[in-house]
């Protein structure tokens, strides 16, 4: 099986992945320091909490925004899996797809990743946008091309700025108002208000200008862990696919170990 892990800059995901199917994933907080051994030690309980050995995994793709973290990850795969990981982007692994914008080397391995995986389950042109750390929005032509996009806080970090600068704010939980009303009558209820409710309006608004700009139909694909806090409430989103970036990881593993035989 392949061990998928994509470090991103709030968690990182390890997914188990069989051919195609993903059969487990877990997520753990993005710690730099973090070594390959203390991996190791929480991955193994893991994987026999599934009743599966270390064994099982025969190749490592690994995927990440955090260059401090990579070392020890690279580390992980060499000294308790016994394989040299694939670093997407790098060597071999080389994403295969245009990144039609001014400076692409700074394009992050997941908005790259995305673009693979929902180029392949989607025609036309698309739209992905990616909750995490940071909002995404990424426009992914009808040839699977990169074609740039925007980057907004997320949605925590957003909480937390404000909260950080009021000293009188709560801080509150990230989940929709229970109240359709926009005029809240405290002050929890006004910043439930303001953080999801506005956040609402900023999607759909850069989805908006986006989509004009673009001038052509666009699907709109949402992902990251917090896509389904918003999906109720807006129907900007065509389909929401929470493990995009781990399939862009599979398949990127996969034509890079097809080219690799062909050779």
């Amino acid at each position: 099986m392949l061990l998928a892990i994509d470090a991103g800059n709030t968690n990182i995901v390890f997914a188990l992945v069989d051919d195609e199917t993903i059969v487990a994933r877990w997520r753990i907080a993005t710690d730099p320091r973090r070594t390959a051994d203390e991996y190791a030690v929480w991955l193994s309980q893991l994987l026999a909490l599934g009743g599966r050995d270390r064994a099982v995994v025969e190749a490592v793709i690994i995927g990440t925004v955090v260059p401090r973290a990579l070392h020890n990850l690279e580390v992980l795969a060499s000294k308790y899996f016994g394989v040299e990981a694939l670093v997407a982007g790098r060597g071999a692994a080389t994403f295969g797809i245009a990144l039609d914008v001014e400076e692409p080397h700074t394009v992050g391995a997941d908005r790259a990743l995305n673009a693979i995986a929902a180029h392949a389950a989607h025609h036309g042109d698309l739209i992905v946008v990616d909750f995490g750390t940071a909002a995404t929005f990424d426009v992914v032509d009808y040839t699977g091309a990169y074609k740039g996009g925007i980057i907004a806080p997320g949605i925590n970090l957003s909480l937390d700025a404000l909260v950080t600068a009021a000293a009188k704010l709560p801080r509150i939980a990230i989940e929709a108002p229970a109240s359709k009303t926009v005029i809240g009558r405290n002050t929890a209820d006004q910043m439930h208000i303001g953080i999801y409710w506005g956040y609402i309006a900023m999607i759909e608004g850069l989805v908006a200008r986006m989509k004009a700009e673009i001038g052509r139909p666009v699907r709109v694909i949402a992902t990251g862990g917090l896509a389904i806090l918003f999906e109720k409430h807006t129907q900007v989103f065509d389909s929401i696919e929470q493990d995009l970036t781990i399939t862009g990881l599979a398949m990127l593993w996969r034509r890079t170990h097809i080219s690799a035989a062909t050779y």
